[in-house]
């Protein structure tokens, strides 16, 4: 017998001989660099002369149209700020509807025939012009159809990245075809929030508030992912071209011991950790949370909330950041929902509120009941929008990733409902039964020692298996994917708010009219909109058969599959909506839907043929190596038959009969799957090809992995060629 090793297991010894590099990254006081490589308030009043300061400085606070008269000055100052911190080229910055940010290069250099010059004009900060033909669009632009135009985002802050030779000063920017529809995922987050802040006003109004100008939609995302070291990933073709792990047994040990959550950060996680941090605090991201997450492998990052537009960019900025570091720690960084079976996968939890102009939080219950009333407006429309548009919210978390996660028992279920806690689910039964709500004592946890002080407990306890949580003066949806911008959740869930917000608004207005007194009418409408939207409440673990049932019951949806769960963007009253609050015309809905089929099915595709490619390149040839082995062995037994007494190679025969068994199950799994696969070729509706995928391209992968795993478990250590779960999830 050979005493080679394979690949896997020369990795292994150097990993076991070899430290990897600790980060040379000096110790700083965050605050001293916090911000450096971003054009914040700072870098504005160093640049700009007071007068344009001040007025760039409404267009970001209060969301007034930037003065085209100040765009020179400004495009000067910024390049005189970048120049200074070395950086040669620009960017605008922005987000298609890949998910992931994109950015074409130009440098400040002009020449006019005789000497080059470093110039940056007004028009060139406000407005780019990439190529839009070969980004997704769903048939809104074709190939010979390029135009497409970039434009600044004051309101979200420019920022330098660094590079080996230089910096970038990227531009955070929105994207426009030549016709105007939005090609992008933040022009229709810039148009709700817009929305969302016209239709909380007017609320305002009703309670007097007429000094706030402007209500902003605030998110904060906490970020999951996983590291594994980078010589298993290039090992792992299924890691590299899907994020996922396509085959893989599972480990003796997982996750049962509930041994990493919270626990002690290995040396080399921490350093990079530090470096991904003191990166995010150069460019403003103010991460303020580590920790290890529930799986082997798995962490997690959050930073303190800020508007949604800007939280949207810091979010893309993390993802970036998080994938650059851990390469230079030779770490591979995954961000897919679920990249291990049979542990928990990844979520990015959206945390979501809203804030006046003069920071008062507008979910936040106040001191006196007209505080309370106020509040209750703004939490019972949230109830209404999950109720109404649950539907097109499931929509905006669907993918390919996020179907192997949602209704798993470490993720929320595919069935939207709200979880609000004892204390508000009392108020509220008070209102639907015409009580008046006693003022509530204080909830205070007494821990009955002296030295330890009494605690005042939270608005509501946590639901971790709700997927819409209210968790004290904010929503948290937890149903986000690690792996997706949080950029539409945010975009649908504003609007629909914001819609939810005039209809309460009009039926208020309407009982005033009627001679109602103020306070009067609204607890008369919010009473009829607390019994509309009861269905929709859940307090209990959402993980259960019985709340499946119970849910169905209740007329809720449970979508499981992004193949179906996209079809509720096209329906009439979700589309209504959006086009109503001014977030998309028609035409942008139809063709955000036809890419995210498109994203859907070819992600599947993919997924196919990389299972079959491993199978066939590299468990299959494993395989008949160890059978090459087996008959060697039982044609050596043989031969001393003779001398041994009954039969002694019956143990192998039998070993080598299930893996030729196992290998020929496989192999006619992944011949019925490629079979299944050339039946979509027949189908012309894009819509019908998404459900074919869900229902039986999904369930054929599932069927080819299942002997391939049995395998892995069988073949010497030597032979199997692909990196284990046992030392992805726990050697670094």
């Amino acid at each position: 017998m050979s005493d080679k090793k394979n690949i896997r297991q020369e990795i292994l010894l150097r990993l076991a001989r070899e430290n990897t590099p600790i980060s040379d990254t000096p110790p700083q006081s965050a605050a001293s660099y916090f911000g450096v490589n971003t054009f914040n308030d700072r870098a504005m009043r160093d640049y700009l002369p007071k007068d344009v300061y001040k007025k760039l400085r409404q267009t970001m606070r209060d969301g007034e149209k930037l003065d085209p008269g100040i765009a020179n000055t400004v495009a000067h100052a910024m390049k005189e700020w970048a120049i200074d911190k070395g950086v040669t080229h620009y960017t605008h910055w922005f987000q298609p509807q890949t998910g992931l940010t994109a950015e074409k290069h130009d440098s400040f250099l002009e020449y006019d025939g005789n000497s080059v010059i470093e110039r940056f004009k007004g028009s060139q900060l406000v407005q780019g012009e990439p190529d839009a033909s070969s980004f997704p669009s769903g048939g809104a632009r074709t190939t010979f159809e390029a135009r497409g135009y970039t434009m600044w985002d004051p309101t979200s802050p420019a920022f330098i990245v660094d590079g080996p030779k230089g910096g970038i000063l990227c531009i955070p920017s929105l994207f426009i075809s030549y016709t105007g529809e939005a090609l992008d995922k933040k022009t229709p987050l810039l148009r709700s929030m817009e929305a969302l802040s016209n239709s909380a006003l007017k609320v305002l109004r009703l309670f007097g508030k007429e000094d706030i100008t402007r209500v902003h939609t605030t998110i904060g995302t906490e970020q999951e992912y996983f590291l594994i070291d980078k010589s298993f990933y290039n090992l792992r073709p299924d890691l590299q071209l899907t994020g996922r792990t396509l085959l893989g047994a599972p480990s003796p040990k997982g996750q049962q011991l509930d041994d990493h959550y919270f626990g002690s950060i290995k040396e080399r996680v921490l350093a990079f950790m530090q470096d991904a941090e003191h990166e995010l605090y150069k460019l403003g991201v103010p991460a303020t949370t580590r920790h290890n997450e529930v799986a082997p492998h798995q962490f997690e990052i959050a930073p303190i909330f800020a508007e949604a537009n800007v939280g949207a960019d810091r979010n893309q900025v993390i993802m970036e950041v998080l994938k650059k570091i851990a390469n230079r720690h030779n770490l591979a960084l995954l961000l897919h929902e679920k990249p291990f079976a049979g542990i928990n996968g990844s979520g990015k939890h959206n945390n979501w509120s809203m804030a006046d102009s003069q920071g008062n939080n507008l979910l936040d219950p106040g001191d006196t009941p007209e505080q309370n009333l106020q509040f209750l407006i703004f939490l019972i429309a949230t109830l209404k929008a999950v109720y109404d548009y649950g539907g097109l919210l499931r929509m905006t978390i669907a993918s390919a990733g996020n179907d192997h996660r949602l209704g798993a028992n470490e993720a929320p279920p595919a069935i939207i409902s709200v979880f609000l806690g004892e204390r508000l689910n009392k108020i509220l039964d008070d209102i639907k039964k015409g009580k008046q709500s006693k003022k509530a004592e204080e909830y205070i946890i007494d821990m009955g020692i002296d030295k330890i002080p009494a605690i005042l407990r939270d608005y509501t306890d946590r639901n971790r298996t709700s997927p819409f949580a209210f968790t004290g003066q904010k929503f948290e949806f937890r149903a986000v994917g690690s792996s997706a911008s949080v950029s539409l959740p945010n975009t649908v869930l504003s609007a629909a708010v914001a819609d939810s917000l005039d209809i309460i608004l009009k039926d208020i207005e309407s009982e005033m009219n009627a001679g109602q007194k103020r306070d009067d009418a609204v607890l008369k409408v919010l009473q009829k909109y607390v019994i509309e939207t009861e269905p929709i409440r859940f307090e209990g673990n959402n993980y259960s058969k019985e709340w499946e049932e119970e849910a169905a019951k209740r007329g809720l949806p449970n979508v499981k599959t992004t193949g179906y769960a996209l079809d509720f963007l096209i329906k009439e009253n979700n589309t209504a909506m959006l086009e109503r609050q001014n977030i998309y015309r028609k035409s942008e809905i139809v063709n955000r839907y036809h890419t995210k089929l498109e994203q859907y099915v070819t992600a599947l595709e993919i997924e196919k043929q990389t299972l079959c490619d491993l199978v066939n390149t590299r468990v299959v040839p494993a395989v008949f190596e160890y059978q090459s082995r087996l008959l060697e062995v039982i044609k050596g037994l043989r031969d001393l038959n003779g001398l041994m007494d009954g039969e002694p190679f019956d143990e192998q025969t039998e070993i080598l009969k299930e893996v030729t068994h196992l290998m020929r199950e496989l192999r006619q799994r992944c011949s019925e799957l490629e079979k299944t696969s050339s039946k979509t070729v027949s189908i012309e509706s894009l819509p019908e090809q998404a459900k074919f995928y869900a229902d039986y391209i999904t369930k054929g992968m599932d069927a080819v992995r299942e002997p391939a795993d049995k395998l892995e478990q069988l073949l010497p250590d030597d032979l199997w060629p692909l990196p284990k779960y046992s030392e992805m999830l726990f050697i670094m």
